[in-house]
């Protein structure tokens, strides 16, 4: 289960230009690399499905109402990446946003709910429509839930 305080202790990622935005992040207290190229990004740490370990990632987000949106491209890879596959396996995480933050339940946009959060999410990022184009699959999107 990923909490908040699990931010400082998480394995980065794998790929270093977002291990190196993380650590940025993290280290100003979130005062540097909240705004990255243009874009909002947070800091979202899960556990891992396997290892159990705390690992973490910087994602593009939108809002909801007081939910976060982040979407689960993977650049229009065939497949899920593995925070979404993490989160899928134990929905609580930690998540910095700027200077704030909080534990969240992660949860999947209903069918319902995702025309408008794609449609919004495109907006911020136009690159999600072409990831879009790319794969087969339907691309997550995630709606991070702060706990009181």
């Amino acid at each position: 289960m990923a909490v908040a305080a699990d931010l400082d202790r998480a394995t980065d990622s794998k790929w270093d230009w977002v291990a190196e935005h993380t650590r940025k992040y993290l280290a100003s207290g979130g005062t540097e690399g909240h705004e990255n190229n243009g874009v909002l990004t947070l800091v979202l740490a899960t556990t891992g499905r396997r290892t159990g370990e705390a690992r973490r990632n910087c994602l593009i987000y939108g809002t909801s109402g007081d939910d976060f949106v982040v979407v689960a491209s993977k650049g229009g890879a065939d497949e899920d990446p593995a925070w979404f596959k993490n989160l899928q396996a134990d929905p609580s995480v930690g998540v910095q946003v700027g200077t704030r933050r909080f534990t969240a339940r992660a949860r999947v946009a209903s069918p319902a709910e995702r025309p408008s959060l794609w449609a919004q999410m495109a907006r911020i990022f136009p690159l999600y429509d072409e990831y879009a184009q790319k794969t087969d699959r339907e691309i997550p999107i995630v709606l991070l839930t702060p706990e009181s």
